[in-house]
């Protein structure tokens, strides 16, 4: 693959899934970074199958020329009780994040979330919106642990995901505007924003400014539609297959997407994400799609 103007990536949630456990459920880690070796790829997320000891995943990932980029952090800022509690395990994290040479922090408040939220039940069907009083502790734990962040030499990029509180493009202005833009970033996933109801391009052209990492992820607007017929839940949704990579059979039209971050100078890390089960859509196989759809993108745009 020919150099790019940004770094490119893979998520191991292509090959083991996160949300849906049973996804890549027998694959090894060993598996999944020999086939981002062999894909030419240079960076890979912390996933559930990697070796939690640093020194060990060091090792393997040095070995191949792999950089461990972020690894995410699920957070709960939005109830002050659990803010001192959470705050510390987001130092440890950093301390590990900054030991394997990563940048960034993959990090999403799971106040509300019907999946993510300790607090809630199994049987709960809604998503609970957060009030004013949620949204300001939120801002002020998200402030706490940027400069946690940045005093380990990484950023704090927000991910706004589906089936949690910010989810929607009314949220992610919302959480833009209350924190410091010099210590809360933005996670820019393309199917997230979809998914929540947003043009990525235009969440792309408003927050450019505050984006210091990128998820490349496309979505079947057949089961999405279908979905939310049902009214299926997040996890739901990806057990469908809702999620692929750029240049399968996803809605998404990347060609201005590329267009603007390569026109406004991105040269951050821009990761390949397609969340749907390995066993029906062969990583490697996507994985190389999306990496020739993205170079024919990118070659277009530079003429």
């Amino acid at each position: 693959m020919a150099e790019l103007p940004f770094k490119l990536g893979i998520h191991p949630i292509n090959w083991v899934g996160e949300d849906v456990k049973e996804h890549g459920a027998d694959t090894t880690f060993e598996q999944i970074v020999d086939d981002i070796e062999a894909l030419g790829l240079i960076g890979t997320e912390m996933g559930r199958k990697f070796p939690a000891d640093p020194e060990i995943l060091q090792a393997e990932l040095a070995k191949r020329g792999i950089q461990l980029v972020s690894q995410w952090k699920s957070v709960l800022f939005s109830d002050p009780a659990y803010r001192e509690a959470e705050l510390e395990a987001y130092r440890k994290h950093a301390e590990f994040l900054q030991r394997m040479g990563a940048t960034v922090i993959s990090t999403c408040e799971v106040g509300g979330s019907l999946h993510f939220d300790p607090r809630r039940t199994p049987n709960e069907k809604e998503i609970i919106p957060l009030d004013e009083a949620g949204w300001q502790s939120l801002a002020e734990g998200l402030n706490a642990a940027g400069a946690i962040a940045k005093a380990y030499g990484l950023k704090l990029t927000y991910h706004h995901h589906g089936g949690t509180a910010v989810e929607r493009p009314e949220e992610i202005d919302r959480l833009m505007e209350l924190t410091d833009p010099e210590l809360v970033h933005l996670l820019f996933d393309t199917g997230h924003a979809y998914y929540g109801g947003a043009d990525p391009l235009a969440v792309l052209r408003k927050h450019f400014d505050r984006i210091a990492y990128v998820h490349l992820k496309d979505v079947r607007q057949n089961v999405l539609a279908e979905a939310r017929q049902e009214q299926a839940d997040f996890v739901t949704c990806i057990r469908k297959g809702v999620f692929t990579v750029p240049g399968g059979d996803g809605c998404i039209d990347f060609a201005p997407i590329i267009g603007e971050l390569l026109d406004r100078g991105y040269n951050g890390w821009a990761m390949f994400e397609g969340e749907q089960d390995p066993a029906a859509h062969p990583p490697y196989e996507y994985a190389q799609r999306a990496m020739q759809h993205i170079q024919f993108l990118i070659s277009h745009e530079s003429r």
